[in-house]
């Protein structure tokens, strides 16, 4: 194997398939990057076993061939070099040299054979979406999903695919997301259970105008555009009814302007409890009313100016949830509904011009006086 690239090219290729690569495994390959001198430039691949990304970046190759290479150093030297060309030879399976002006580099790999297959998945069935509409909903949805082993499905990212809509879902059991996005000519599908970290390469990969070709096997999923492929495992079994706990009847609502809201809850927030961050809210005419009584640490209040439909209420929320959910609404005013203090909240973009719609719930947390 035998390749010149420009250090520019070489950093974006290996900066695309560095994420996959795990810091801690038990299997060494799994450490390295794939390099492969191929007909059309220089293929790089690397994957965790879950999740699997190859990019081709474009090179002059004067012989074809294939090694892996240790991700972390080739990533560290390549970030290092100057701005020139880097030639790249193997000299057998497990040796490889660079040469960037007067430096001279030579990393120890481990054979192409040693390198996992990535999964069958064919795109001769595959269909059509474009980025935008998968990075806007990956952008406002994923962040709610799980982080917790007890529930593997919440790990995941629903997203069912219609017609005439996407829809993506996430929860921990705590919060929700949910956003709708219109499309055409998009096919229908099963639902879909996608990790969260695959979802981030995919909105980090592909441009907004990219059209990405989809395609899934049975229990893998690939995503196509350019030079690029990504490869996930999808996570099986029944995603929780979650239609069931969004509210249908709360009858209270409560406009407020976002940034004013979250200010107010980082405020509060700061002597709230370290387990709970249980923050009281109290909405009365055109006031809300934040308040936090921590035993072993203080008090703290604060009020805000907000516009309320119903009759008075106080609710507690966990703060951070509610902050979280705000930074992601795309809109300067929020709407929040209510029930009851111990029923599900929604929270809802207020004036967005979108064809897209958006959805969040937080469950509410006991009050204790």
């Amino acid at each position: 194997m035998k390749f010149t690239i420009t250090r520019e090219r070489l950093h974006e290729g290996l900066a695309a398939v560095a994420a996959t690569v795990p810091t801690k495994t038990t299997l060494p390959v799994l450490s390295n990057i794939l390099v492969e001198a191929v007909s059309d430039g220089v293929r790089l691949s690397g994957t965790d076993l879950d999740i699997a990304v190859s990019t081709v970046v474009p090179a002059e190759v004067d012989t074809e061939g294939a090694v892996t290479v240790p991700a972390k150093k080739l990533v560290e030297i390549v970030r290092e070099l100057p701005t020139a060309a880097i030639r790249v030879a193997a000299a057998g399976e497990q040796r490889v040299d660079l040469e960037c002006g007067r430096s001279r580099f030579r990393l120890l790999g481990i054979p192409r054979d040693e390198f996992p297959n990535f999964p069958p998945v064919s795109f001769d069935n595959s269909w059509t979406v474009t980025c935008s509409d998968l990075q806007k909903l990956i952008n406002h949805v994923s962040f709610a999903a799980s982080t917790e082993e007890s529930r593997p499905i919440l790990n995941g990212v629903l997203w069912e695919l219609h017609q005439d809509v996407m829809r993506m879902v996430a929860t921990n059991g705590h919060r929700l997301a949910r956003m709708d996005v219109p499309v055409s000519g998009s096919a229908e599908s099963a639902p879909l259970i996608v990790p969260p970290k695959a979802l981030e390469q995919v909105r980090k990969l592909f441009g907004p105008a990219d059209e990405i070709e989809i395609a899934r096997s049975d229990n893998h999923l690939g995503f196509r555009a350019g030079g690029t492929v990504i490869f996930t495992r999808l996570i099986e079994g029944p995603y929780p009814n979650y239609e069931q706990v969004i509210p249908k009847d709360n009858d209270r609502s409560c406009a407020v302007e976002k940034d004013s809201l979250a200010a107010a809850l980082r405020r509060v927030g700061v002597v709230a409890s370290d387990q709970t961050h249980r923050v009281r809210l109290q909405f009365t005419g055109g006031t809300l009313k934040l308040s936090v009584n921590t035993p072993d640490l203080g008090e703290a209040q604060d009020e805000i100016a907000v516009t309320f439909d119903g009759d008075p209420l106080e609710i507690g929320f966990n703060a951070n949830y509610l902050l979280e959910i705000l930074k992601f609404m795309p809109t300067d005013d929020v709407r929040l509904t209510f029930k009851a203090p111990e029923r599900a909240a929604t929270l809802e973009p207020v004036g967005w011009d979108d064809p897209a719609s958006y959805l969040c719930l937080v469950m509410p947390l006991r009050l204790v006086d």
